[in-house]
Protein backbone atom coordinates (compact mmCIF):
# COMPACT_ATOMS: atom_id res chain seq x y z
CA UNK A 1 0.00 0.00 0.00
CA UNK A 2 1.35 3.43 -1.19
CA UNK A 3 2.29 5.09 1.70
CA UNK A 4 -0.08 8.54 2.96
CA UNK A 5 2.01 11.95 2.65
CA UNK A 6 2.69 13.31 5.81
CA UNK A 7 3.08 17.24 6.76
CA UNK A 8 6.91 16.41 7.47
CA UNK A 9 6.97 15.00 3.76
CA UNK A 10 5.88 18.37 2.41
CA UNK A 11 8.20 20.52 4.50
CA UNK A 12 11.46 18.38 3.00
CA UNK A 13 9.33 18.88 -0.57
CA UNK A 14 9.61 22.61 0.14
CA UNK A 15 12.74 22.85 2.44
CA UNK A 16 11.16 24.56 5.20
CA UNK A 17 9.97 23.26 8.63
CA UNK A 18 7.56 21.26 9.37
CA UNK A 19 6.37 24.62 11.69
CA UNK A 20 5.88 26.75 8.75
CA UNK A 21 3.62 24.10 6.64
CA UNK A 22 1.50 24.43 9.68
CA UNK A 23 0.78 27.65 9.47
CA UNK A 24 0.57 27.73 5.56
CA UNK A 25 -2.30 25.15 6.25
CA UNK A 26 -3.73 26.57 8.70
CA UNK A 27 -3.44 30.51 8.38
CA UNK A 28 -1.99 30.61 12.33
CA UNK A 29 0.84 33.00 11.88
CA UNK A 30 3.20 34.90 8.81
CA UNK A 31 4.58 33.53 6.05
CA UNK A 32 6.71 35.18 3.54
CA UNK A 33 4.93 35.03 0.12
CA UNK A 34 7.24 33.09 -1.65
CA UNK A 35 7.55 30.80 0.84
CA UNK A 36 3.79 30.25 1.23
CA UNK A 37 4.00 29.51 -2.71
CA UNK A 38 6.77 26.50 -2.20
CA UNK A 39 4.87 25.09 0.56
CA UNK A 40 1.41 24.98 -1.27
CA UNK A 41 3.40 23.95 -4.44
CA UNK A 42 4.80 20.89 -2.61
CA UNK A 43 1.05 20.07 -1.51
CA UNK A 44 0.19 19.90 -4.90
CA UNK A 45 2.90 17.68 -6.09
CA UNK A 46 2.71 15.13 -2.78
CA UNK A 47 -1.38 15.34 -2.86
CA UNK A 48 -1.17 15.65 0.48
CA UNK A 49 -4.62 16.10 2.35
CA UNK A 50 -4.69 17.34 6.05
CA UNK A 51 -5.94 15.30 8.50
CA UNK A 52 -8.62 17.35 10.91
CA UNK A 53 -8.55 14.59 14.01
CA UNK A 54 -5.13 14.65 14.00
CA UNK A 55 -5.31 18.75 14.43
CA UNK A 56 -8.19 18.88 16.60
CA UNK A 57 -6.27 16.66 18.92
CA UNK A 58 -2.94 18.29 18.91
CA UNK A 59 -4.83 21.75 19.39
CA UNK A 60 -7.80 20.95 21.38
CA UNK A 61 -10.08 22.41 19.03
CA UNK A 62 -12.94 21.05 17.44
CA UNK A 63 -13.42 18.39 14.41
CA UNK A 64 -14.44 19.07 11.34
CA UNK A 65 -17.24 17.03 11.95
CA UNK A 66 -21.27 17.28 12.75
CA UNK A 67 -22.30 13.83 14.61
CA UNK A 68 -25.85 12.81 14.26
CA UNK A 69 -27.24 9.86 15.96
CA UNK A 70 -30.33 8.05 14.41
CA UNK A 71 -32.35 5.21 15.86
CA UNK A 72 -32.62 3.32 12.39
CA UNK A 73 -30.17 3.26 9.85
CA UNK A 74 -31.82 0.78 7.86
CA UNK A 75 -35.12 3.09 7.82
CA UNK A 76 -35.19 5.08 4.68
CA UNK A 77 -36.90 8.12 6.13
CA UNK A 78 -33.81 8.69 8.16
CA UNK A 79 -31.41 8.42 5.32
CA UNK A 80 -32.89 11.30 3.62
CA UNK A 81 -33.02 13.07 7.34
CA UNK A 82 -29.14 12.38 7.35
CA UNK A 83 -28.81 13.53 3.38
CA UNK A 84 -30.22 16.83 3.98
CA UNK A 85 -27.84 17.02 6.99
CA UNK A 86 -24.90 16.07 4.85
CA UNK A 87 -25.87 18.78 1.91
CA UNK A 88 -26.04 21.52 4.85
CA UNK A 89 -22.78 20.88 6.28
CA UNK A 90 -21.19 20.53 3.27
CA UNK A 91 -20.19 23.79 2.07
CA UNK A 92 -18.61 24.68 5.81
CA UNK A 93 -16.15 21.76 5.62
CA UNK A 94 -17.90 19.78 7.38
CA UNK A 95 -17.77 15.86 7.29
CA UNK A 96 -20.92 13.84 8.64
CA UNK A 97 -20.34 11.07 11.35
CA UNK A 98 -23.40 8.79 11.72
CA UNK A 99 -24.07 7.16 15.04
CA UNK A 100 -27.41 4.34 15.70
CA UNK A 101 -28.72 3.98 18.85
CA UNK A 102 -31.33 1.46 17.98
CA UNK A 103 -33.93 3.76 20.06
CA UNK A 104 -31.81 2.44 23.19
CA UNK A 105 -31.30 5.31 25.54
CA UNK A 106 -28.23 3.49 27.15
CA UNK A 107 -26.55 2.88 23.42
CA UNK A 108 -27.44 6.82 22.87
CA UNK A 109 -25.34 7.92 25.52
CA UNK A 110 -22.83 5.49 24.69
CA UNK A 111 -22.38 7.09 20.90
CA UNK A 112 -22.44 10.68 22.10
CA UNK A 113 -19.52 9.97 24.22
CA UNK A 114 -17.74 8.77 21.45
CA UNK A 115 -19.02 12.06 19.22
CA UNK A 116 -17.97 14.03 22.16
CA UNK A 117 -14.69 12.60 23.01
CA UNK A 118 -13.28 13.44 19.29
CA UNK A 119 -14.32 16.86 19.49
CA UNK A 120 -17.22 16.80 16.73
CA UNK A 121 -18.13 20.45 16.38
CA UNK A 122 -22.36 19.72 16.59
CA UNK A 123 -24.44 17.19 17.65
CA UNK A 124 -27.43 16.35 15.77
CA UNK A 125 -29.73 14.02 18.08
CA UNK A 126 -32.85 12.38 17.19
CA UNK A 127 -33.55 11.18 20.71
CA UNK A 128 -34.23 7.45 21.80
CA UNK A 129 -35.98 9.07 24.69
CA UNK A 130 -36.12 12.01 26.25
CA UNK A 131 -33.16 13.88 25.80
CA UNK A 132 -31.57 12.63 29.51
CA UNK A 133 -28.67 14.41 30.36
CA UNK A 134 -27.45 15.34 26.47
CA UNK A 135 -27.71 19.00 27.30
CA UNK A 136 -25.35 18.93 30.18
CA UNK A 137 -22.71 16.85 28.35
CA UNK A 138 -22.78 18.56 25.09
CA UNK A 139 -22.79 22.05 26.98
CA UNK A 140 -19.83 20.50 29.32
CA UNK A 141 -18.11 20.11 26.10
CA UNK A 142 -19.08 23.24 24.43
CA UNK A 143 -20.67 21.52 21.62
CA UNK A 144 -24.08 22.65 19.71
CA UNK A 145 -26.93 20.31 20.40
CA UNK A 146 -30.20 19.97 17.85
CA UNK A 147 -33.00 17.69 18.34
CA UNK A 148 -34.64 16.40 15.10
CA UNK A 149 -38.36 14.31 14.96
CA UNK A 150 -38.41 14.34 18.33
CA UNK A 151 -38.36 16.88 20.80
CA UNK A 152 -36.06 17.14 24.51
CA UNK A 153 -34.97 19.79 26.86
CA UNK A 154 -32.99 22.56 26.54
CA UNK A 155 -31.59 22.67 22.91
CA UNK A 156 -33.06 23.52 19.38
CA UNK A 157 -35.31 20.90 18.20
CA UNK A 158 -36.79 20.71 14.43
CA UNK A 159 -39.96 18.70 13.85
CA UNK A 160 -42.64 17.41 11.13
CA UNK A 161 -46.10 19.30 11.96
CA UNK A 162 -47.26 15.93 13.37
CA UNK A 163 -50.91 16.85 14.80
CA UNK A 164 -51.56 19.03 11.61
CA UNK A 165 -50.84 16.56 8.98
CA UNK A 166 -52.25 13.84 10.78
CA UNK A 167 -55.27 16.33 11.01
CA UNK A 168 -55.82 16.68 7.29
CA UNK A 169 -55.33 13.24 6.79
CA UNK A 170 -57.91 12.21 8.75
CA UNK A 171 -60.01 14.90 8.03
CA UNK A 172 -59.73 13.76 4.18
CA UNK A 173 -60.88 9.95 4.96
CA UNK A 174 -63.76 11.96 6.62
CA UNK A 175 -64.84 13.78 3.74
CA UNK A 176 -64.75 10.74 1.67
CA UNK A 177 -67.64 9.60 4.00
CA UNK A 178 -65.89 7.41 6.03
CA UNK A 179 -67.32 7.65 9.40
CA UNK A 180 -65.44 5.28 11.51
CA UNK A 181 -61.63 5.13 10.86
CA UNK A 182 -59.08 3.23 12.82
CA UNK A 183 -55.68 4.48 14.21
CA UNK A 184 -52.76 1.95 13.51
CA UNK A 185 -49.76 3.43 15.06
CA UNK A 186 -46.17 2.74 16.48
CA UNK A 187 -45.07 1.76 20.03
CA UNK A 188 -44.67 2.55 22.77
CA UNK A 189 -47.62 4.95 22.78
CA UNK A 190 -45.85 7.42 24.83
CA UNK A 191 -43.75 8.12 21.59
CA UNK A 192 -43.74 11.92 21.00
CA UNK A 193 -44.44 11.37 16.63
CA UNK A 194 -46.91 8.38 17.87
CA UNK A 195 -48.84 10.97 20.78
CA UNK A 196 -48.80 13.87 18.41
CA UNK A 197 -50.47 11.93 15.07
CA UNK A 198 -53.09 10.30 17.27
CA UNK A 199 -54.12 13.71 18.92
CA UNK A 200 -54.57 14.95 15.12
CA UNK A 201 -56.92 11.49 14.14
CA UNK A 202 -59.03 12.50 17.77
CA UNK A 203 -59.26 16.10 16.58
CA UNK A 204 -60.30 15.25 13.15
CA UNK A 205 -62.87 13.15 14.11
CA UNK A 206 -63.87 15.45 16.79
CA UNK A 207 -64.40 18.12 14.39
CA UNK A 208 -66.89 15.96 12.31
CA UNK A 209 -68.87 15.64 15.05
CA UNK A 210 -67.97 11.72 15.69
CA UNK A 211 -66.47 9.64 18.53
CA UNK A 212 -63.10 8.74 18.79
CA UNK A 213 -63.32 5.12 20.43
CA UNK A 214 -60.21 3.68 22.45
CA UNK A 215 -61.39 -0.01 20.48
CA UNK A 216 -60.90 1.85 16.93
CA UNK A 217 -56.63 2.66 18.14
CA UNK A 218 -53.98 -0.45 17.79
CA UNK A 219 -50.20 -0.37 17.50
CA UNK A 220 -47.36 -2.13 16.93
CA UNK A 221 -43.58 -2.11 16.66
CA UNK A 222 -43.32 -4.43 12.98
CA UNK A 223 -44.49 -4.72 9.88
CA UNK A 224 -45.69 -8.34 11.18
CA UNK A 225 -47.27 -7.02 14.24
CA UNK A 226 -48.73 -4.51 12.10
CA UNK A 227 -50.54 -6.17 10.22
CA UNK A 228 -52.37 -8.74 12.79
CA UNK A 229 -53.65 -5.20 14.34
CA UNK A 230 -55.06 -4.03 11.09
CA UNK A 231 -56.52 -7.30 10.63
CA UNK A 232 -57.59 -7.09 14.20
CA UNK A 233 -59.59 -3.85 13.71
CA UNK A 234 -61.38 -5.13 11.13
CA UNK A 235 -62.82 -8.06 12.61
CA UNK A 236 -64.18 -5.64 15.09
CA UNK A 237 -68.35 -5.66 15.55
CA UNK A 238 -68.10 -2.77 14.38
CA UNK A 239 -65.35 -2.17 11.95
CA UNK A 240 -63.75 0.95 10.68
CA UNK A 241 -64.15 1.43 6.81
CA UNK A 242 -60.79 3.24 6.65
CA UNK A 243 -57.31 3.25 8.19
CA UNK A 244 -54.78 6.08 9.07
CA UNK A 245 -51.54 4.29 9.27
CA UNK A 246 -49.31 6.31 11.42
CA UNK A 247 -46.12 5.76 9.97
CA UNK A 248 -44.14 3.43 7.45
CA UNK A 249 -44.02 0.21 9.40
CA UNK A 250 -47.66 0.62 9.86
CA UNK A 251 -48.79 1.18 6.71
CA UNK A 252 -46.33 -1.26 5.34
CA UNK A 253 -48.05 -4.23 7.65
CA UNK A 254 -52.25 -3.10 6.78
CA UNK A 255 -50.72 -3.13 2.85
CA UNK A 256 -49.43 -6.68 2.97
CA UNK A 257 -52.29 -8.18 5.62
CA UNK A 258 -54.78 -6.36 3.47
CA UNK A 259 -53.51 -7.77 0.06
CA UNK A 260 -53.03 -11.14 1.27
CA UNK A 261 -56.62 -11.09 2.63
CA UNK A 262 -58.10 -10.31 -0.23
CA UNK A 263 -59.26 -6.90 1.06
CA UNK A 264 -56.82 -4.14 -0.54
CA UNK A 265 -59.79 -2.68 -2.15
CA UNK A 266 -62.28 -2.92 0.65
CA UNK A 267 -61.27 -0.64 3.29
CA UNK A 268 -59.62 2.53 2.59
CA UNK A 269 -55.89 2.90 3.59
CA UNK A 270 -53.86 6.15 4.29
CA UNK A 271 -50.24 6.78 5.50
CA UNK A 272 -48.38 8.81 7.24
CA UNK A 273 -45.21 9.58 5.49
CA UNK A 274 -44.96 8.63 1.54
CA UNK A 275 -44.06 4.87 1.01
CA UNK A 276 -41.98 4.30 -1.81
CA UNK A 277 -43.28 3.00 -5.24
CA UNK A 278 -46.31 4.18 -3.42
CA UNK A 279 -48.18 5.22 -6.70
CA UNK A 280 -47.92 1.87 -8.76
CA UNK A 281 -49.48 0.12 -5.94
CA UNK A 282 -53.12 -1.16 -7.01
CA UNK A 283 -54.76 0.84 -5.35
CA UNK A 284 -52.42 3.78 -5.08
CA UNK A 285 -52.09 5.12 -2.04
CA UNK A 286 -52.60 8.47 -0.43
CA UNK A 287 -50.66 9.79 2.22
CA UNK A 288 -49.31 12.43 4.53
CA UNK A 289 -45.74 13.27 3.35
CA UNK A 290 -42.73 14.33 5.43
CA UNK A 291 -39.96 16.22 4.04
CA UNK A 292 -37.10 14.35 6.05
CA UNK A 293 -34.53 16.53 3.82
CA UNK A 294 -35.54 19.92 5.19
CA UNK A 295 -35.68 18.57 8.62
CA UNK A 296 -32.04 17.64 8.55
CA UNK A 297 -30.78 20.87 6.54
CA UNK A 298 -32.90 23.02 9.31
CA UNK A 299 -31.10 21.20 12.15
CA UNK A 300 -27.85 21.57 10.21
CA UNK A 301 -29.10 25.17 9.97
CA UNK A 302 -29.72 25.92 13.48
CA UNK A 303 -26.09 24.29 14.65
CA UNK A 304 -24.08 26.22 12.49
CA UNK A 305 -25.64 29.58 13.55
CA UNK A 306 -24.59 28.53 16.94
CA UNK A 307 -21.30 27.53 15.82
CA UNK A 308 -21.80 31.12 14.46
CA UNK A 309 -22.12 32.69 17.81
CA UNK A 310 -26.08 32.91 17.81
CA UNK A 311 -26.93 32.72 21.74
CA UNK A 312 -30.43 33.05 22.03
CA UNK A 313 -32.60 30.82 24.02
CA UNK A 314 -33.54 27.43 22.67
CA UNK A 315 -36.13 27.08 19.70
CA UNK A 316 -38.30 24.97 17.86
CA UNK A 317 -39.00 25.06 13.94
CA UNK A 318 -41.45 22.74 12.52
CA UNK A 319 -41.80 21.75 8.75
CA UNK A 320 -44.74 21.33 7.53
CA UNK A 321 -46.24 17.89 5.98
CA UNK A 322 -48.38 17.65 2.47
CA UNK A 323 -51.34 15.55 1.51
CA UNK A 324 -50.50 13.70 -1.24
CA UNK A 325 -54.06 12.08 -2.95
CA UNK A 326 -53.46 9.42 -5.11
CA UNK A 327 -56.73 7.98 -7.08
Amino acid sequence: MERRPTLHDVAGEARVSAKTVSRVLNGDGPVAAATRERVLAAVRRLGFRPNPLARSIRTGGPDATVGLVLPDLANPFFGALAGGVEEAVRGRGLTVLLGCSGGDGAREAEVVGAFLARRTSALLVVPAGGGGGLPAAARAAGVPLVYLDRPGPGADCVLSSNRAGAREGVAHLLAAGHRRVGFLGDLPASMHTRRERLAGWREALAAAGLPAPDELVAGARTVAAAGRAALALLALPEPPTALFASNVTAATGALLALGRAGRRRDVALLSFDDLPLAEVLDPPLSAVAQDPALLGATAARLALARLDGDTAPPRTETVPTRLVLRP
